[in-house]
């Protein structure tokens, strides 16, 4: 991840976050029967995820500002919610954990029985991140020479580790859509002959588009399917000390509309191929390689990062190319500004509620899962923070605020949902709204960024209702679009 920001971890706020198995969240505690189901998380985690007062659809709810909901306009359908199977992660869920602890950690994350978040999208890394505890690729060659035939290739890396933990999260979750990232090509494809900084040789866009596919073969072998890919996370970055790559629009074009690309037509079952997997505050690169006439038309999607720019960056790209969808790849919480002071709101209103409301139809934060002291890494990023904290001497876990933000969206919305309109953000609310394609519930997510109680009407149709959030709080509303009006 590319990120100008450093500082020591602050303490989570522990109360009801830092558990242990037996007293995981009770999150599947139902309110009693009523018109609007309620759930709300405050910032400092005193309440987590806890069904609250349910609300009461009413002839008036006259509290300002209003949050007109319209299930007749519907938009993008929605994949899921997620976050990435980094190898530190992984490495972290299999040797960390016992077996008990481990399938609780997996059922509660990606499971939808009981207290289980039902996440239904995930990234994993093709050879190492920063987030790994060293440094591969999977066709590292004894003595660094060319290997354009790829005999040295092998996900043996993953073996200890990735594979048995996505394995894992498929066997809870079968519907569960994983995309792949590489964070550099093999160091004897590069101009640096290094996995770290340089650019791909041109004379091995070939080579390593077939790289991509072995590693999708492999995986498939596997029994985990790879839904899409990006040929660089981050191509218009060069990390000093971890795996990275620059690959321009121009580049990803060529590599795209001239290989990969046809290579994976000529195949006719995927993967898709999503492009850029960098951050908002360039648009042009993406919109560089859409309007190449031969690689936008194997492009299906534009992957964005969070650490630079501004969410509404995604709707001019979207408008410009309509058949093209959007998701959010990556954010990672951690302890550095806005995300010290912001917390919880700012992470669902900037990831889960803005991300959809331009267009993304799944968004992943980054590491699932990370130690007490913020890895393992190799470079990069010291201050991140993961969906939860393992414990790495007991086990214990830490539901941090990404985890709340992914599980007031993934519980409620299922894939197949469409994103309904809502009116727009005002007075520190946030929202975005949903409706399930199975039962045809609505959902409605709502930040409160405000440092005082924030009350508000949610109207719809012909029905209103009217709540109080607490201060730096995030809520979420269900109820049936058929249901009946009580005066």
């Amino acid at each position: 991840m590319t990120r100008p920001f450093s500082g020591r971890l602050h303490p989570l706020l522990a109360s009801l976050v830092l558990v242990a198995w037996a007293g995981a969240p009770r999150a599947a505690e139902q309110p009693p029967p009523a018109d609007v189901s309620v759930w709300i998380t405050t910032a400092d985690h005193t309440r987590a995820l806890a069904p609250s007062a349910p609300a009461r659809f009413a002839g008036q709810a006259s509290a300002r500002p209003q949050i007109v909901v319209d299930d007749t306009q519907r938009f993008q359908e929605i994949v899921g919610f997620g976050a990435s199977l980094t190898d530190s992660s992984a490495w972290l869920i299999q040797h960390t954990l016992d077996a008990r602890q481990r399938d609780a950690l997996l059922k509660e994350l990606f499971g939808r029985e009981g207290n289980g978040l039902g996440l239904s999208f995930s990234r994993l890394t093709i050879g190492a991140s920063d987030f790994s505890r060293h440094h591969y690729s999977l066709n590292d060659t004894p003595d660094g020479t060319p290997d354009p035939d790829l005999k040295h290739f092998s996900i043996d890396q993953n073996r200890g580790d990735v594979i048995p933990v996505a394995r894992a999260m498929l066997a809870i979750n079968p519907q569960l859509k994983i995309m792949a990232s590489p964070w550099s090509a093999p160091g004897w494809m590069k101009d640096s002959n290094s996995l770290i900084q340089g650019r791909l040789l041109p004379q091995y866009y070939d080579a390593f588009s077939r790289y991509l596919l072995r590693y999708v073969d492999a995986y498939a072998a596997e029994g985990i399917p790879i839904f899409a890919l990006t040929v660089q996370n981050e191509p218009d970055y060069e990390p000093k000390d971890y795996p990275g790559m620059r690959l321009n629009a121009p580049a990803r074009a060529r590599l795209i509309g001239d290989h990969l690309g046809p290579m994976i037509a000529r195949r006719g079952s995927g993967p898709l191929i999503f492009d850029w997997d960098h951050n908002w505050d360039k648009p042009e690169e993406p919109m560089g390689v859409l309007s190449d006439p031969v690689a936008g038309n194997y492009v299906d999607a534009v992957a964005w990062h969070c650490y630079g720019g501004d969410v509404a960056a995604q709707s001019p790209v979207h408008d410009a190319f309509p058949d093209k969808d959007a998701y959010m790849t990556e954010c990672s919480g951690g302890d550095w500004e806005p995300v010290r002071s912001g917390g919880l709101p700012l992470q669902m209103k900037n990831i889960i509620i803005r991300s959809m409301r331009h267009w993304a139809r799944g968004a992943l934060f980054w590491n699932l899962a990370l130690d007490e002291n913020n890895g393992p890494y190799a470079g990069g990023c010291h201050t991140c923070r993961g969906v939860v904290t393992i414990d790495s001497r007991t086990g214990e876990i830490t539901r941090t605020d990404e985890y709340y933000a992914l599980a007031h969206a993934s519980r409620f919305v299922r894939p197949g949902a469409h994103r309904i309109a809502s009116s727009g953000p005002t007075d520190d609310l946030d929202n975005v709204a949903f409706r399930n394609a199975d039962d045809g519930s609505l959902v409605l997510l709502v930040s409160n960024s405000a440092i005082q109680p924030r009350r508000f009407s949610v109207v719809h149709g012909e029905r209103r209702f009217a709540y109080t959030l607490p201060a730096r709080s995030v809520a979420t509303f269900v109820w049936r679009s058929d249901a009946t009006q009580h005066d």
